[in-house]
Protein backbone atom coordinates (compact mmCIF):
# COMPACT_ATOMS: atom_id res chain seq x y z
CA UNK A 1 0.00 0.00 0.00
CA UNK A 2 2.83 1.90 0.90
CA UNK A 3 3.75 1.77 -2.53
CA UNK A 4 1.06 2.76 -4.30
CA UNK A 5 0.85 5.82 -2.25
CA UNK A 6 4.75 6.73 -3.04
CA UNK A 7 4.04 6.24 -6.88
CA UNK A 8 0.45 7.85 -7.35
CA UNK A 9 -0.11 10.07 -3.93
CA UNK A 10 -0.57 12.97 -6.95
CA UNK A 11 -2.79 11.11 -8.76
CA UNK A 12 -4.96 10.36 -6.21
CA UNK A 13 -5.15 13.66 -4.26
CA UNK A 14 -5.96 15.32 -7.50
CA UNK A 15 -9.16 12.59 -7.88
CA UNK A 16 -9.88 13.12 -4.51
CA UNK A 17 -10.39 16.80 -4.79
CA UNK A 18 -12.04 16.61 -7.99
CA UNK A 19 -14.67 13.86 -6.38
CA UNK A 20 -15.10 16.55 -3.97
CA UNK A 21 -16.03 18.86 -6.52
CA UNK A 22 -18.53 16.35 -8.53
CA UNK A 23 -19.92 15.36 -5.47
CA UNK A 24 -20.80 18.75 -4.30
CA UNK A 25 -22.00 20.06 -7.39
CA UNK A 26 -24.75 17.15 -7.56
CA UNK A 27 -26.08 17.81 -4.22
CA UNK A 28 -26.01 21.89 -4.51
CA UNK A 29 -27.86 21.87 -7.23
CA UNK A 30 -30.55 19.64 -6.28
CA UNK A 31 -30.99 22.39 -3.19
CA UNK A 32 -30.18 25.61 -5.52
CA UNK A 33 -33.11 24.12 -7.68
CA UNK A 34 -35.58 23.92 -4.67
CA UNK A 35 -34.80 27.54 -4.55
CA UNK A 36 -35.29 28.28 -7.69
CA UNK A 37 -38.48 26.79 -8.22
CA UNK A 38 -37.78 23.97 -10.66
CA UNK A 39 -40.54 21.68 -10.59
CA UNK A 40 -39.16 17.69 -9.50
CA UNK A 41 -39.70 17.01 -13.58
CA UNK A 42 -37.35 19.50 -14.48
CA UNK A 43 -34.83 18.58 -12.22
CA UNK A 44 -34.85 15.44 -13.66
CA UNK A 45 -33.74 16.08 -16.35
CA UNK A 46 -31.03 18.29 -15.12
CA UNK A 47 -29.91 15.41 -13.11
CA UNK A 48 -30.52 12.70 -16.06
CA UNK A 49 -28.01 14.96 -18.81
CA UNK A 50 -24.93 14.19 -15.94
CA UNK A 51 -25.52 10.93 -17.07
CA UNK A 52 -25.77 11.49 -20.77
CA UNK A 53 -23.03 12.90 -21.16
CA UNK A 54 -21.19 10.36 -18.87
CA UNK A 55 -22.21 7.42 -21.15
CA UNK A 56 -20.71 10.04 -24.18
CA UNK A 57 -17.70 10.42 -22.93
CA UNK A 58 -16.98 6.72 -21.83
CA UNK A 59 -17.13 5.96 -25.74
CA UNK A 60 -15.46 8.87 -27.35
CA UNK A 61 -12.72 9.96 -24.62
CA UNK A 62 -10.23 7.03 -25.36
CA UNK A 63 -10.03 8.16 -29.13
CA UNK A 64 -9.79 11.63 -27.51
CA UNK A 65 -6.45 10.48 -25.53
CA UNK A 66 -5.14 8.84 -28.48
CA UNK A 67 -5.47 11.95 -31.26
CA UNK A 68 -3.68 14.50 -28.75
CA UNK A 69 -2.68 12.75 -25.27
CA UNK A 70 -3.47 12.37 -21.79
CA UNK A 71 -2.25 15.67 -20.46
CA UNK A 72 -4.26 18.14 -23.07
CA UNK A 73 -7.46 15.79 -22.48
CA UNK A 74 -7.05 15.90 -19.02
CA UNK A 75 -5.98 19.49 -18.31
CA UNK A 76 -8.88 20.51 -21.24
CA UNK A 77 -11.95 18.50 -19.69
CA UNK A 78 -11.46 19.74 -16.17
CA UNK A 79 -11.26 23.39 -17.18
CA UNK A 80 -14.67 22.79 -19.06
CA UNK A 81 -15.70 21.27 -15.81
CA UNK A 82 -14.24 24.15 -13.52
CA UNK A 83 -15.81 26.52 -16.22
CA UNK A 84 -19.39 24.51 -15.89
CA UNK A 85 -19.61 25.00 -12.20
CA UNK A 86 -19.14 28.75 -12.31
CA UNK A 87 -21.65 29.12 -14.95
CA UNK A 88 -24.51 27.89 -12.74
CA UNK A 89 -25.55 30.35 -10.30
CA UNK A 90 -25.39 32.79 -13.32
CA UNK A 91 -27.32 31.24 -15.86
CA UNK A 92 -30.30 29.32 -13.33
CA UNK A 93 -32.51 28.01 -16.21
CA UNK A 94 -33.31 24.60 -16.28
CA UNK A 95 -32.21 24.23 -19.91
CA UNK A 96 -29.17 25.67 -19.29
CA UNK A 97 -28.67 23.21 -16.01
CA UNK A 98 -29.41 20.56 -18.64
CA UNK A 99 -26.72 21.39 -21.15
CA UNK A 100 -24.12 22.28 -18.72
CA UNK A 101 -24.68 18.48 -16.94
CA UNK A 102 -24.31 17.04 -20.04
CA UNK A 103 -20.42 18.42 -20.36
CA UNK A 104 -19.69 17.69 -16.91
CA UNK A 105 -20.72 14.21 -17.30
CA UNK A 106 -18.72 14.04 -20.46
CA UNK A 107 -15.77 15.58 -18.48
CA UNK A 108 -15.76 13.55 -15.70
CA UNK A 109 -16.20 10.46 -18.28
CA UNK A 110 -13.20 11.35 -19.82
CA UNK A 111 -11.02 12.69 -16.92
CA UNK A 112 -11.83 9.01 -14.88
CA UNK A 113 -10.64 7.37 -18.33
CA UNK A 114 -7.58 9.13 -17.78
CA UNK A 115 -6.77 9.04 -14.73
CA UNK A 116 -7.46 5.34 -14.77
CA UNK A 117 -5.13 4.06 -17.04
CA UNK A 118 -2.24 6.42 -15.29
CA UNK A 119 -2.75 4.51 -12.13
CA UNK A 120 -2.53 1.54 -13.88
CA UNK A 121 0.69 2.53 -15.52
CA UNK A 122 1.86 3.66 -11.87
CA UNK A 123 0.80 0.13 -10.80
CA UNK A 124 2.38 -2.81 -11.12
CA UNK A 125 1.21 -6.42 -11.29
CA UNK A 126 1.61 -7.22 -7.31
CA UNK A 127 0.00 -3.88 -6.10
CA UNK A 128 -2.59 -3.24 -9.35
CA UNK A 129 -5.32 -4.31 -6.96
CA UNK A 130 -4.48 -2.25 -3.76
CA UNK A 131 -3.98 0.31 -5.92
CA UNK A 132 -7.90 0.04 -7.85
CA UNK A 133 -8.80 -0.25 -4.18
CA UNK A 134 -7.53 2.50 -2.92
CA UNK A 135 -8.62 4.24 -5.84
CA UNK A 136 -12.11 3.30 -5.21
CA UNK A 137 -11.51 4.35 -1.58
CA UNK A 138 -10.23 7.83 -2.61
CA UNK A 139 -13.54 8.50 -4.85
CA UNK A 140 -16.18 7.49 -2.00
CA UNK A 141 -14.17 9.46 0.93
CA UNK A 142 -14.04 12.38 -1.66
CA UNK A 143 -18.17 12.30 -1.91
CA UNK A 144 -18.91 11.84 1.45
CA UNK A 145 -16.33 15.00 2.34
CA UNK A 146 -18.03 16.71 0.35
CA UNK A 147 -21.31 16.48 1.61
CA UNK A 148 -19.76 18.83 4.48
CA UNK A 149 -18.80 21.66 2.18
CA UNK A 150 -22.68 22.57 1.45
CA UNK A 151 -22.73 23.81 5.40
CA UNK A 152 -19.75 26.50 4.12
CA UNK A 153 -22.02 28.80 2.16
CA UNK A 154 -25.40 29.38 0.99
CA UNK A 155 -26.68 27.53 -1.57
CA UNK A 156 -28.71 30.20 -2.87
CA UNK A 157 -25.71 32.57 -3.52
CA UNK A 158 -22.36 31.84 -5.75
CA UNK A 159 -20.02 31.00 -2.47
CA UNK A 160 -20.60 27.23 -2.67
CA UNK A 161 -20.30 26.80 -6.39
CA UNK A 162 -17.30 28.91 -6.41
CA UNK A 163 -15.79 26.30 -4.05
CA UNK A 164 -16.77 23.53 -6.34
CA UNK A 165 -14.68 25.37 -9.02
CA UNK A 166 -11.87 26.17 -7.17
CA UNK A 167 -11.61 22.30 -5.84
CA UNK A 168 -11.78 21.23 -9.45
CA UNK A 169 -9.09 24.14 -10.88
CA UNK A 170 -6.93 22.74 -8.14
CA UNK A 171 -7.06 19.04 -8.16
CA UNK A 172 -4.87 18.68 -11.76
CA UNK A 173 -2.59 20.83 -10.41
CA UNK A 174 -1.07 18.27 -8.98
CA UNK A 175 -1.41 15.34 -11.41
CA UNK A 176 -0.19 17.29 -14.21
CA UNK A 177 2.86 18.37 -12.32
CA UNK A 178 4.41 15.13 -11.18
CA UNK A 179 6.71 13.40 -12.88
CA UNK A 180 5.39 10.52 -13.37
CA UNK A 181 5.81 9.22 -17.60
CA UNK A 182 2.70 9.22 -19.24
CA UNK A 183 1.09 6.02 -19.78
CA UNK A 184 0.69 4.59 -23.49
CA UNK A 185 -2.84 3.97 -24.03
CA UNK A 186 -5.14 1.44 -25.26
CA UNK A 187 -8.18 0.05 -25.04
CA UNK A 188 -9.86 -3.20 -25.49
CA UNK A 189 -12.91 -3.65 -28.65
CA UNK A 190 -15.98 -3.67 -26.65
CA UNK A 191 -18.03 -7.38 -26.92
CA UNK A 192 -20.87 -6.57 -28.77
CA UNK A 193 -24.17 -6.50 -26.51
CA UNK A 194 -26.09 -9.23 -27.81
CA UNK A 195 -22.91 -11.65 -27.18
CA UNK A 196 -23.18 -9.89 -23.30
CA UNK A 197 -26.16 -10.49 -23.23
CA UNK A 198 -26.60 -15.09 -24.60
CA UNK A 199 -23.47 -14.63 -21.93
CA UNK A 200 -25.02 -13.66 -19.04
CA UNK A 201 -28.69 -12.71 -18.99
CA UNK A 202 -28.82 -11.78 -14.75
CA UNK A 203 -25.38 -9.78 -15.49
CA UNK A 204 -26.96 -7.14 -18.15
CA UNK A 205 -30.23 -7.03 -17.00
CA UNK A 206 -28.51 -6.47 -13.43
CA UNK A 207 -26.44 -3.59 -14.79
CA UNK A 208 -29.21 -1.93 -16.10
CA UNK A 209 -31.56 -1.67 -13.11
CA UNK A 210 -28.48 -1.02 -11.19
CA UNK A 211 -27.53 2.04 -13.50
CA UNK A 212 -31.43 3.59 -12.44
CA UNK A 213 -30.09 2.80 -8.22
CA UNK A 214 -27.30 4.54 -8.74
CA UNK A 215 -28.30 7.62 -10.57
CA UNK A 216 -31.27 7.83 -8.09
CA UNK A 217 -28.49 7.85 -5.29
CA UNK A 218 -26.19 10.35 -7.15
CA UNK A 219 -28.52 12.47 -8.98
CA UNK A 220 -32.23 12.84 -6.99
CA UNK A 221 -31.29 12.36 -3.47
CA UNK A 222 -30.34 16.45 -2.59
CA UNK A 223 -34.11 16.72 -4.85
CA UNK A 224 -35.46 14.42 -2.62
CA UNK A 225 -34.25 16.03 0.55
CA UNK A 226 -35.30 19.46 -0.61
CA UNK A 227 -38.62 18.26 -1.64
CA UNK A 228 -39.27 16.41 1.49
CA UNK A 229 -38.61 19.45 3.60
CA UNK A 230 -35.04 18.74 4.95
CA UNK A 231 -32.62 21.44 6.39
CA UNK A 232 -29.68 21.84 5.01
CA UNK A 233 -27.72 20.00 7.35
CA UNK A 234 -30.27 16.93 6.93
CA UNK A 235 -29.86 16.62 3.38
CA UNK A 236 -26.04 16.77 2.87
CA UNK A 237 -25.97 13.64 6.03
CA UNK A 238 -28.65 11.64 4.16
CA UNK A 239 -26.53 12.15 0.71
CA UNK A 240 -23.40 11.30 2.47
CA UNK A 241 -24.95 8.06 4.33
CA UNK A 242 -25.55 6.34 0.81
CA UNK A 243 -21.41 6.34 0.53
CA UNK A 244 -20.77 5.69 3.66
CA UNK A 245 -22.99 2.69 3.34
CA UNK A 246 -21.08 1.62 0.20
CA UNK A 247 -17.89 2.28 1.74
CA UNK A 248 -18.24 0.39 4.62
CA UNK A 249 -19.99 -3.03 3.12
CA UNK A 250 -18.28 -3.17 -0.22
CA UNK A 251 -15.53 -5.78 1.44
CA UNK A 252 -18.28 -7.85 3.66
CA UNK A 253 -20.00 -8.35 0.77
CA UNK A 254 -16.95 -8.78 -1.84
CA UNK A 255 -15.71 -11.53 1.34
CA UNK A 256 -19.18 -13.41 0.84
CA UNK A 257 -19.17 -12.97 -2.97
CA UNK A 258 -16.34 -15.24 -3.33
CA UNK A 259 -17.50 -18.18 -0.77
CA UNK A 260 -21.27 -18.92 -1.82
CA UNK A 261 -23.72 -19.01 -5.07
CA UNK A 262 -23.21 -14.62 -6.20
CA UNK A 263 -26.79 -14.67 -7.70
CA UNK A 264 -28.01 -16.08 -4.15
CA UNK A 265 -26.04 -13.01 -3.23
CA UNK A 266 -27.33 -10.66 -5.41
CA UNK A 267 -31.03 -11.99 -4.37
CA UNK A 268 -30.20 -11.56 -0.89
CA UNK A 269 -28.45 -8.04 -1.16
CA UNK A 270 -31.70 -7.15 -3.51
CA UNK A 271 -34.02 -7.84 -1.22
CA UNK A 272 -32.14 -6.20 1.75
CA UNK A 273 -31.89 -3.45 -0.30
CA UNK A 274 -35.33 -2.87 -1.57
CA UNK A 275 -37.03 -3.32 2.24
CA UNK A 276 -34.87 -0.74 3.45
CA UNK A 277 -36.24 1.52 0.75
CA UNK A 278 -39.81 0.48 1.58
CA UNK A 279 -38.68 1.39 5.41
CA UNK A 280 -37.43 4.37 4.07
CA UNK A 281 -41.10 5.11 1.62
CA UNK A 282 -43.53 4.20 4.98
CA UNK A 283 -41.44 5.83 7.82
CA UNK A 284 -38.79 8.41 5.78
CA UNK A 285 -40.50 11.51 7.70
CA UNK A 286 -37.63 10.28 11.60
CA UNK A 287 -34.61 11.55 10.49
CA UNK A 288 -32.97 8.85 11.80
CA UNK A 289 -35.26 5.88 9.84
CA UNK A 290 -34.70 7.81 6.74
CA UNK A 291 -30.66 7.48 7.63
CA UNK A 292 -30.84 3.96 8.11
CA UNK A 293 -32.42 3.54 5.12
CA UNK A 294 -30.00 5.22 3.12
CA UNK A 295 -27.16 3.16 4.53
CA UNK A 296 -28.74 0.18 3.90
CA UNK A 297 -29.56 1.32 0.18
CA UNK A 298 -25.95 2.52 -0.19
CA UNK A 299 -24.09 -0.46 1.64
CA UNK A 300 -26.35 -3.20 -0.95
CA UNK A 301 -26.81 -0.90 -3.94
CA UNK A 302 -23.11 0.18 -4.70
CA UNK A 303 -21.63 -3.33 -4.03
CA UNK A 304 -23.29 -4.97 -6.10
CA UNK A 305 -21.83 -3.13 -9.00
CA UNK A 306 -18.64 -5.45 -8.31
CA UNK A 307 -20.34 -8.22 -7.84
CA UNK A 308 -22.47 -8.46 -10.94
CA UNK A 309 -19.12 -8.00 -13.13
CA UNK A 310 -17.66 -11.32 -11.10
CA UNK A 311 -20.91 -13.15 -11.87
CA UNK A 312 -20.58 -12.32 -15.43
CA UNK A 313 -16.79 -12.53 -15.53
CA UNK A 314 -17.86 -16.36 -14.31
CA UNK A 315 -19.20 -17.40 -17.64
CA UNK A 316 -16.26 -15.68 -19.77
CA UNK A 317 -13.21 -17.03 -20.74
CA UNK A 318 -10.15 -15.01 -19.94
CA UNK A 319 -9.44 -13.79 -23.06
CA UNK A 320 -13.72 -12.11 -23.36
CA UNK A 321 -13.03 -10.46 -20.19
CA UNK A 322 -11.74 -7.29 -20.62
CA UNK A 323 -13.65 -7.20 -23.76
CA UNK A 324 -16.80 -7.22 -21.86
CA UNK A 325 -16.38 -4.05 -19.78
CA UNK A 326 -17.16 -1.55 -22.10
CA UNK A 327 -20.74 -3.55 -22.46
CA UNK A 328 -21.35 -3.60 -19.45
CA UNK A 329 -20.60 0.22 -18.97
CA UNK A 330 -23.09 1.06 -21.47
CA UNK A 331 -25.71 -0.81 -20.17
CA UNK A 332 -24.92 0.95 -16.66
CA UNK A 333 -25.15 4.05 -18.19
CA UNK A 334 -28.18 3.42 -20.13
CA UNK A 335 -30.31 2.35 -17.13
CA UNK A 336 -28.55 5.69 -15.32
CA UNK A 337 -29.54 7.91 -17.98
CA UNK A 338 -33.58 6.47 -17.12
CA UNK A 339 -33.30 6.64 -13.83
CA UNK A 340 -33.49 10.28 -12.78
CA UNK A 341 -36.53 11.37 -15.56
CA UNK A 342 -38.57 8.26 -13.57
CA UNK A 343 -37.53 8.77 -10.19
CA UNK A 344 -38.80 12.66 -10.92
CA UNK A 345 -42.07 11.70 -12.67
CA UNK A 346 -42.88 9.45 -9.08
CA UNK A 347 -41.82 12.16 -7.17
CA UNK A 348 -43.87 14.71 -8.74
CA UNK A 349 -47.52 16.03 -6.43
CA UNK A 350 -49.95 14.46 -9.08
CA UNK A 351 -48.38 11.09 -8.37
CA UNK A 352 -46.56 9.67 -5.28
CA UNK A 353 -44.66 13.02 -4.34
CA UNK A 354 -41.45 12.74 -2.29
CA UNK A 355 -41.85 9.10 -1.32
CA UNK A 356 -42.01 8.10 -5.10
CA UNK A 357 -37.73 8.34 -4.79
CA UNK A 358 -37.78 5.42 -2.54
CA UNK A 359 -40.62 3.66 -4.65
CA UNK A 360 -38.78 3.65 -7.15
CA UNK A 361 -35.38 2.62 -5.56
CA UNK A 362 -37.73 -0.41 -4.29
CA UNK A 363 -38.95 -1.39 -7.59
CA UNK A 364 -35.57 -1.66 -8.96
CA UNK A 365 -33.87 -3.98 -6.62
CA UNK A 366 -37.14 -6.40 -5.94
CA UNK A 367 -37.17 -6.42 -9.91
CA UNK A 368 -33.22 -7.82 -9.82
CA UNK A 369 -34.07 -10.33 -6.84
CA UNK A 370 -37.07 -11.93 -8.97
CA UNK A 371 -34.86 -11.75 -12.12
CA UNK A 372 -31.91 -12.97 -10.21
CA UNK A 373 -34.42 -16.08 -8.44
CA UNK A 374 -36.09 -16.80 -11.97
CA UNK A 375 -32.34 -17.39 -13.60
CA UNK A 376 -31.56 -19.40 -10.88
CA UNK A 377 -33.81 -21.71 -12.30
CA UNK A 378 -32.05 -21.42 -15.87
CA UNK A 379 -28.56 -22.34 -15.15
CA UNK A 380 -26.74 -24.51 -13.60
CA UNK A 381 -24.63 -23.18 -10.37
CA UNK A 382 -20.71 -22.51 -11.10
CA UNK A 383 -18.90 -24.18 -7.81
CA UNK A 384 -16.90 -21.20 -6.02
CA UNK A 385 -13.52 -22.67 -6.92
CA UNK A 386 -14.19 -22.46 -10.41
CA UNK A 387 -15.19 -18.72 -9.88
CA UNK A 388 -13.69 -15.72 -10.87
CA UNK A 389 -11.92 -13.02 -7.73
CA UNK A 390 -14.09 -10.18 -7.29
CA UNK A 391 -12.32 -6.39 -7.56
CA UNK A 392 -13.98 -3.69 -5.35
CA UNK A 393 -15.79 -1.09 -7.99
CA UNK A 394 -18.36 1.52 -7.77
CA UNK A 395 -20.27 2.62 -10.42
CA UNK A 396 -18.74 6.03 -10.84
CA UNK A 397 -15.87 3.40 -12.42
CA UNK A 398 -14.79 3.89 -16.09
CA UNK A 399 -14.53 1.15 -18.69
CA UNK A 400 -10.87 1.46 -17.97
CA UNK A 401 -11.25 0.76 -14.25
CA UNK A 402 -13.31 -2.00 -15.46
CA UNK A 403 -10.55 -3.80 -17.42
CA UNK A 404 -8.37 -3.44 -15.03
CA UNK A 405 -10.63 -5.40 -12.75
CA UNK A 406 -10.75 -7.91 -15.42
CA UNK A 407 -7.09 -8.42 -15.19
CA UNK A 408 -6.89 -8.63 -11.68
CA UNK A 409 -9.53 -11.15 -12.14
CA UNK A 410 -7.74 -13.36 -14.38
CA UNK A 411 -4.27 -13.32 -12.55
CA UNK A 412 -6.01 -14.51 -9.71
CA UNK A 413 -7.59 -17.23 -11.51
CA UNK A 414 -4.36 -18.16 -13.16
CA UNK A 415 -2.75 -17.85 -9.78
CA UNK A 416 -4.77 -20.37 -8.40
CA UNK A 417 -4.61 -22.63 -11.08
CA UNK A 418 -0.63 -23.10 -11.10
CA UNK A 419 -1.05 -23.56 -7.45
CA UNK A 420 -3.09 -26.27 -8.22
CA UNK A 421 -0.96 -27.84 -10.80
CA UNK A 422 2.10 -27.53 -8.90
CA UNK A 423 0.02 -29.36 -5.54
Amino acid sequence: MLQVLASAWALLLGMGLLMIGNGLQGTLLGVRGEIEGFSTLQMSFVMSAYFVGFLGGSRLAPEMIRRVGHVRVFAALASFISAVMIMYPMLTDPIAWSLGRVVIGFCFSGVYVTAESWLNNAASNENRGQALSLYMIVQMIGIVSAQALMLVGDPAGYETFVIASILVSVSFAPILLSISPTPAFDTTKPMTLKQLMETSPLGCVGMFLLGGVFSAQFGMAAVYGARAGLTLVEISTFVATFYIGALLLQYPLGWFSDRMDRRVLILLVSVVGGAAALVGMLFGMTFAVLLAAAFVIGGMSNPLYSLLIAYTNDYLEYDDMAAASGGLVFINGLGAITGPLITGWLMGEAVFGPSGYFLFIAALLFAMAAYALYRMTQRAYVPVDETAALAPLYPTASPVALEVAQEIAIEAAQDDEEAETQA
